[in-house]
C-alpha cells in the first residue's frame, strides 16, 4: 500500500508540479484499489491507512529536512503493520487479540500498563515480534546521583572522569570472520535456487545476531551509567563525519586508506549515536539531565592548567602535558574535560 500511494503520488507531482501530499485525496482512493486489488480486502481497513498515515509522515520528515524523499519499501525488508485499535490484551494467558487475526499467543516479556494505544506487529529473520503502545501516568523520580563527564573510543568504548570505563563488545569484529565465509559461499550458489535461498537466511540471521549482541551491550551500558548519575556530560561526536572514506578521487588520491577504513569499520560498530540516544531517554526517566559538549580539544586539553597542544598526548593512550607535567590516562583527560566543559555550559 505504502508503494502503491506513493507511486501514485509520484505520478501526480509529474502532471502538475504544484500538487502537494494529501492524506485525505489518498485515503479515498482506498476503495478503488480494493476493487482493483482483491487481496487488499483481506487486510483490515486501519491497517492500510495506517501505510498511509506512515507515507504522510515520511513526506512531512523529507519537508522539515530530517530525512531523504520517501523511497519504495522492499519486499522482505522492515515488514510491519499496525493496529490503531481494536486490538485486546490478556496477558495472564499471554494472548493478543488483533481485528480480522483472532486471538495468538506472544512471549511476554515485560508487564504492560495503561491504556493501549497502538499495536505493531513486525516480522524480522523468521521471526515475528509485537510492539504495543500504550498511555499511563509516570511521576519522574528526583534523581540522587552526581555528574560525570564521558569521552567516547574504540580502545575503550566509553571511559567516565571517575577513572571507571567500559570495553567495547566489538560485535561485528567478532562475527566478521563467519560472515565473510558464508558471503563468501554465497557466490557459489545458483541465484534465487533453494540453497542460495537458505544461506541468505543464515546470513541475515546472522546479522540480526549481530545487531542483538550491540543492542543488549549498548541498554545494559547505558542504563548503569543513568542509574548512577543525575547529570551526564557527552562528547557531541559528528559520526558522520568521522568515518567517511579516505579513498579520495583519481586526480587527489587518498592516504592510508586501508587503515582508516578499518578504524571507519570500528567507529561504526561502536554505534555512538544510538549509545547517547539510549542515554538520553533513560536519564529523563531517571530524572537527571544529558548535555552534549563540542568534542573540540578534549584529547589535548590539560584538565590542570588548561594548556592546549596536540604535543600534550604523544601516545594514543598517554597524556603528559608539557607545561606542568600533568600525567594520566589519555580517555580519562577526554572525560575531565567534557566535565569541565558540560558545567560552563550550565552554569553559563
Amino acid at each position: 500500500m505504502f508503494n502503491r500511494a506513493l507511486a501514485w503520488q509520484n505520478e501526480q507531482y509529474e502532471q502538475d508540479n504544484s500538487f502537494k501530499f494529501s492524506y485525505t485525496k489518498i485515503a479515498n482512493l482506498l476503495p478503488q484499489w480494493k476493487k482493483e486489488l482483491v487481496w487488499l480486502k483481506e487486510c483490515h481497513s486501519q491497517v492500510l491507512q495506517q501505510s498511509l498515515k506512515d507515507l504522510e509522515s515520511a513526506f512531512k520528515n523529507f519537508f522539515q529536512q530530517r530525512a531523504d524523499f520517501p523511497k519504495f519499501k522492499k519486499k522482505g525488508l522492515k515488514e510491519r503493520f499496525r493496529f490503531p485499535q481494536g486490538c485486546k490484551l490478556e496477558q495472564q494467558n499471554n494472548r493478543l487479540y488483533l481485528p480480522k487475526i483472532g486471538w495468538v499467543r506472544y512471549r511476554n516479556s515485560r508487564d504492560i500498563v495503561g491504556e493501549i494505544k497502538n499495536v505493531t506487529v513486525s516480522q524480522k529473520c523468521g521471526h515475528y515480534f509485537v510492539s504495543i503502545q500504550t498511555e499511563f501516568e509516570y511521576e519522574i523520580p528526583t534523581h540522587k546521583g552526581g555528574e560525570i563527564g564521558i569521552d567516547m573510543g574504540v580502545a575503550r568504548f566509553a571511559t567516565l572522569s571517575n577513572g571507571e570505563f567500559f570495553e567495547p563488545l566489538n560485535a561485528f569484529k567478532t562475527y566478521k570472520g563467519k560472515l565473510a565465509k558464508l558471503q563468501r559461499q554465497l557466490k557459489n550458489k545458483v541465484k534465487f535456487s533453494q540453497n542460495w535461498q537458505k544461506l541468505k537466511a543464515k546470513i541475515a540471521k546472522l546479522y540480526h545476531k549481530i545487531a542483538n549482541c550491540r543492542k543488549d551491550f549498548l541498554h545494559q551500558t547505558s542504563s548503569k551509567i543513568s542509574k548512577n548519575h543525575a547529570m551526564i556530560y557527552i562528547e557531541d561526536l559528528q559520526v558522520s563525519n568521522m568515518s567517511k572514506s579516505a579513498k579520495g578521487t583519481l586526480e587527489a588520491p587518498g592516504k592510508n586508506v586501508a587503515a582508516k577504513s578499518g578504524l571507519n569499520q570500528a567507529i561504526l560498530d561502536q554505534s555512538w549515536f544510538e549509545f547517547r540516544r539510549q542515554l538520553d531517554y533513560k536519564t529523563q526517566w531517571q530524572g537527571g539531565f544529558l548535555v552534549a559538549v563540542p568534542a573540540q580539544n578534549t584529547s589535548r586539553t590539560c584538565p590542570c592548567c588548561g594548556h592546549v597542544g596536540k604535543e600534550n598526548r604523544q601516545t594514543q593512550a598517554n597524556f603528559e602535558c608539557v607545561e606542568c607535567g600533568y600525567t594520566e590516562n589519555a580517555d580519562v583527560v577526554g572525560a575531565l574535560n567534557v566535565l569541565g566543559c558540560g558545567r560552563a555550559i550550565v552554569h553559563a
